[in-house]
């Protein structure tokens, strides 16, 4: 696996990728993202029932002046109405369903490493707590909803908190943050008999000069499925860039296939924060940019800038096939006009320099992919063999949920890597 840090002029992003970054109160590595205000009343976090009595947490935006997208009633619980629900709603709300939407930021630093935001319910209560990877440290309590009901319900954001945008070079992302100062954050501690009532504070992180750490894997990994896989450190670090996310019941499901419409996705994102890149996606599109991707799909607005700027391609007949699982072949071709994109964003050109020496595989002779897969295992070993052993590509494959993000971390490293 491609695992070298880079040089240290390297560009933020490169920094950020490569960086581990440490627990809450220990020497911290500096974020490439920035934060912006939101105005409060536009926000709001939902509990979100599940059949299986669990919850999942929502966040939503409302665009000023648009449809309302929720609406509010009563008091420990607030229950809430989900408006959104009932029409299309992204012309007049933002919504985020998982951690590539949202995480935790606590005095400046992005803690969306080292902590996984979960909903826990009680006889009385549902809390949201940021748990972290590293269980000798606490968790932390960042809003309750006062109340329970057989229904939506609104997480009340504990003193000290709110809610914040994701920016990048000054640009807001579409990624919230729940966001303190770090002087009233409330500690859940594992020992019993402890009053709830006054709860131990936490004291603020100690910002340090930025250092560049080489990655090394915690003890405990990020998803409860990936101790043993050979990707786990690099899908910590795609999870921690923000292209891809684990799933609400803290799994990452790494042998799963990624359709079509996903990889374009991931690929947008990891694309957003390469320096210089510019990529502004509009939230909807007027017309299909595909005959099978209807306007109002979620990915029609990604496939036609994706279809615009030389990213994919349907197949002959002209249709681009949304929900089929990408091939590992295919993966491969979005991944080279990724790096192509993201070179020109530098002023490298189109050109894909071969960083290593090209590696040979025996089942693509023949194949379409053939120059491709030699050309991309060249490129910081974005082609590698299937499993990382033998000599087998199997190009035809569906791509798996691990090989897609190192594949992609690999890709936007090796692209703004010094030339």
């Amino acid at each position: 696996m491609f695992k070298s840090a880079l040089p240290l002029k390297l560009s933020a992003i490169a920094t950020t990728i490569l960086a581990s970054f440490a627990p809450l109160q220990s020497v911290q590595s500096q974020s490439i993202f920035g934060e912006d205000n939101i105005d409060q009343s536009n926000m709001i976090a939902v509990a979100v029932p599940l059949k299986t009595g669990a919850y999942n947490l929502l966040v939503v935006e409302q665009f000023p002046g648009k449809r309302a997208c929720w609406s509010e009633s009563g008091s420990s619980p607030t229950v809430v109405d989900p408006l959104l629900l009932n029409f299309v709603f992204t012309s007049d709300c933002r919504r985020s369903t998982d951690s590539n939407g949202y995480s935790m930021r606590i005095n400046g630093e992005d803690l969306g490493q080292q902590y996984l935001l979960r909903m826990e319910p009680s006889a009385t209560n549902v809390r949201l707590i940021a748990t972290p990877s590293d269980r000798s440290k606490p968790s932390i309590l960042i809003g309750e909803s006062n109340g329970l009901a057989n229904d939506y319900m609104k997480m009340n954001l504990l003193p000290g908190w709110e809610f914040t945008r994701r920016t990048y070079q000054n640009k807001p992302l579409g990624h919230f943050y729940f966001s303190a100062d770090g002087s009233q954050v409330v500690a859940l501690q594992s020992t019993v008999n402890e009053d709830p009532t006054t709860p131990p504070v936490v004291t603020p992180p100690v910002v340090t000069p930025p250092v560049v750490v080489v990655p090394t894997e915690p003890t405990t990994p990020r998803f409860t499925d990936i101790a043993s896989d050979i990707y786990r450190t690099e899908i910590e670090q795609s999870v921690n860039v923000g292209f891809i996310a684990g799933f609400s019941d803290n799994t990452f499901r790494p042998n799963e296939s990624l359709t079509r419409e996903q990889l374009v996705s991931m690929a947008i994102e990891s694309l957003k924060v390469v320096p210089n890149s510019g990529v502004q996606v509009a939230t909807t599109v007027t017309t299909s940019p595909y005959p099978d991707v209807a306007s109002g799909r979620w990915s029609a607005a990604k496939i036609a800038w994706a279809q615009q700027n030389n990213i994919v391609s349907g197949y002959k007949d002209g249709t681009f096939k949304p929900t089929q699982p990408v091939t590992r072949a295919e993966l491969l071709a979005i991944l080279r006009r990724t790096a192509e994109y993201a070179q020109q964003t530098q002023g490298k050109g189109v050109t894909l320099a071969p960083k290593n020496q090209p590696f040979t595989f025996v089942d693509t002779n023949g194949h379409w992919a053939n120059d491709l897969s030699k050309t991309m295992s060249a490129y910081c070993k974005v082609a590698t063999p299937f499993k990382e052993t033998g000599d087998r590509f199997l190009p035809d494959t569906a791509s798996q949920r691990n090989y897609a993000a190192a594949a992609t971390l690999r890709t936007i490293q090796c692209a703004v890597s010094p030339s």
